[in-house]
């Protein structure tokens, strides 16, 4: 984990920005490099495997929190809205961790070729988990950071990597829970189809009916298990999607709080800014301006 944790720190001091987010060009693998602790970041996040390497954070997914600290790993099952808050961090001993975004696709082809047999769907379901880090994961993600430096390397190896990651998350703990994404009979899966709408589609009016007819349920049974397995109803859903972006237009193009919630689809500019400060504790204007004052501002954010 050492070299691991020299790698992160290496990478993430160099291209993190106003979040600490550090994108790399390998596809979903993503750094966090913070050097002190943070107030709340919103996001919508994809499934998701992160390793903590140095320092403390808070997640909440849905209703559901977890406090994770150096050795130990995160998995978020769904396309879920995310809240984290960085706990323990300084300049001396930054936070560090390292995600991946998990590939339905092939998680999927992995549990049809271990013929993996689906367990009865638990009485609560469930998005988040923790856990201790396991060698095998670990090693994965460093032979992913690897591929940073080997570009002509990524599209040869790391299908190949994800196939192996895949399979150590299928036969952990929780991979009963993930397995839930590849069931077409499952909840989850079904409504992964009315979310990718969402996604693809955030800045328009979109008709419940359509994304029920997506996830292949009646109006009624779309809405209790959307807003069981995400705590938002769809139009919520769709709500933080634009804030989010909206939130990255201003800080990272410098776009103004009017042409931003234009650019997402608000109407009304009066709207938006009471939408805005709801979600993130002050209007857009005075946010933006705090943000750029934080002692990282040649950094800027990034969406999830």
């Amino acid at each position: 984990m050492d070299s691991l944790k020299q790698a992160v720190q290496a990478y993430g001091s160099r291209h993190a920005n106003r979040d600490g987010l550090a994108p790399t060009p390998v596809p979903g693998l993503l750094m966090k490099y913070i050097e002190a602790p943070r107030g709340n970041f919103q996001a919508i996040s994809r499934p998701l495997i992160v390793l903590v390497l140095q320092g403390a954070k808070s997640m909440i997914v849905g209703r559901e929190e977890r406090i994770l600290s150096a050795g130990q790993t995160g998995i978020v099952s769904a396309d879920m809205p995310m809240v984290t808050r960085i706990l323990q961090a300084s300049t001396s001993q930054p936070y560090l961790a390292i995600g991946v975004e998990l590939e339905i696709a092939i998680l999927c082809d992995v549990a049809s070729e271990l013929g993996v047999t689906r367990p009865k769907r638990p009485p609560v379901a469930r998005n988040l988990f923790a856990q201790d880090t396991e060698v095998a994961a670990l090693d994965c993600m460093s032979r992913l950071m690897h591929l940073i430096d080997r570009p002509e390397a990524i599209r040869l190896l790391r299908p190949g990597i994800m196939w192996e990651l895949s399979y150590w998350l299928l036969s952990g703990q929780h991979g009963a829970s993930l397995l839930e994404l590849c069931d077409p009979a499952r909840h989850a899966s079904r409504l992964a189809s009315a979310i990718a709408i969402l996604r693809a589609e955030y800045r328009s009016r979109i008709p419940i009916e359509l994304l029920a007819a997506a996830a292949g349920m009646s109006l009624s049974v779309f809405h209790k298990h959307f807003k069981r397995m995400t705590s938002l109803t769809p139009g919520q859903y769709q709500k933080r999607l634009r804030l989010v972006e909206a939130r990255r237009l201003m800080l990272e193009d410098d776009a103004s709080a009017s042409s931003a919630a234009f650019a997402v689809g608000y109407e009304s500019v009066s709207q938006f800014t009471r939408e805005y400060g709801r979600l993130f504790q002050a209007p857009p204007k005075r946010d933006t301006l705090r943000v750029r004052s934080e002692p990282d501002s040649k950094a800027r954010v990034r969406k999830d």
